[in-house]
């Protein structure tokens, strides 16, 4: 009686399909089986039908009564209990292939943090293994808070907010972040590094992009720039890796250099005034009361650092907000001219279109998270 056979296949076939051949064999029945066994019939037919699991049990219990080896009839159960969880997991990717452009793959792809694949089921897969989870049903409720911010982010904000796809930018940012040999954070040392910052408003991208990133590192925070996801309608965020990491995200999104720099500074002022808190923070169009209390606090830290009050009451009540004398008293407080003309537009001191010609626009140089 051969007792050894290929046993590998994607179908589920219970091992009471073999069962069955060995009793036919042996030329007994189930019921003598079931009496040989000391077991209820009832009970031996469901693992006929694959309906009860083969245990290590049973299995000693069959090698005694139909010769077949314990080890069999336990590999015979493994592969079918294996085969059943492949079908199910193929039926759920199947079921989660519609997930694909929510979660902005495509764009994921040309950030090079998934692959680029053709095939969806492995696309699927991939998704799964960027998220770090075993089904992707299951970021929004995965440990990890910044997902779930995502969603809350989705439910409370406009219609047009996707959750999936501020799951996708957050991923991606701390994807990037993880990269990034980062001191602990050090608010004092942070402090400290603001002016030397806020001078960096006067230079090029070029200039200031990697002296910026180490600065910050320096003082325990990841900067890290990534594109806009459609659907995001996110300026930035702020969240907290192990070891005392600061991540600071930020996209440029309307790629006005003041709103860069207000952005950053925004963003600095939560990591400075909330750091207690170590919650994700997504900058988009909707807030709780208490978020948008935050949101306040971190909006004049960063007005003050950029533009002080005085200055600016005493630049305002000039009334004179022409070209040259923008740019005069940018000079005289070490900013950038187009900073001082977003306030002023802002503010409504100057309509949306005029003094535009003294802001610089700022473009992506590269997939990997540059200006």
């Amino acid at each position: 009686m051969a007792t050894e056979r290929e046993l590998h296949s994607d179908l589920p076939i219970p091992p009471g399909e073999y069962l069955e051949e060995v009793l036919e064999e042996l030329g007994m029945s189930k019921a003598e089986l079931a009496r040989r066994m000391g077991r209820p019939a009832t009970k031996i037919s469901a693992i006929f039908k694959g309906e009860k699991a083969i245990t290590p049990e049973t299995a000693m219990q069959l090698e005694k009564v139909v010769g077949v080896p314990a080890n069999i009839w336990l590999g015979l159960e493994s592969e079918y209990r294996l085969a059943l969880a492949r079908q199910a997991e193929e039926e759920q990717i199947a079921k989660e292939i519609k997930l694909l452009t929510p979660f902005c793959y495509t764009d994921l792809a040309r950030q090079g943090v998934v692959e680029k694949l053709s095939s969806r089921r492995e696309k699927v897969l991939e998704l799964q293994r960027f998220f770090g989870v075993a089904s992707l049903l299951n970021v929004s409720s995965k440990g990890a808070l910044r997902y779930q911010a995502a969603f809350r982010v989705g439910q409370a904000g406009k219609a047009a907010t996707k959750p999936h796809a501020v799951a996708s930018w957050l991923r991606m940012g701390e994807v990037l972040a993880e990269r990034i040999d980062c001191a602990p954070f050090d608010p004092g040392k942070l402090e400290n590094a603001l002016d030397e910052i806020r001078a960096m408003t006067l230079q090029h991208p070029r200039e200031f992009q990697q002296a910026l990133r180490e600065l910050l590192a320096a003082c325990g925070v990841a900067l890290v720039i990534v594109p806009h996801f459609p659907g995001t309608k996110a300026h930035g965020a702020t969240f907290w890796l192990p070891e005392e990491k600061a991540v600071l995200m930020l996209t440029i999104r309307f790629k006005w250099a003041d709103v860069f720099w207000f952005s950053l500074f925004h963003e600095l002022g939560h990591i400075l005034l909330h750091a207690g808190r170590r919650e994700t923070i997504i900058e988009n169009e909707s807030f709780t009361a208490e978020q948008q209390t935050r949101e306040d606090e971190a909006d004049v830290f960063a007005r003050e650092l950029l533009v002080p009050s005085t200055s600016y009451r005493r630049f305002v009540e000039g009334g004179n907000f022409y070209p040259n004398s923008i740019a005069a008293f940018a000079r005289e407080i070490g900013i950038d001219a187009g900073i001082l003309v977003g306030r002023l537009q802002h503010d409504g001191h100057l309509p949306p279109q005029w003094g535009n010609k003294l802001r610089t626009r700022y473009e992506w140089k590269s997939e990997a998270a540059d200006v």
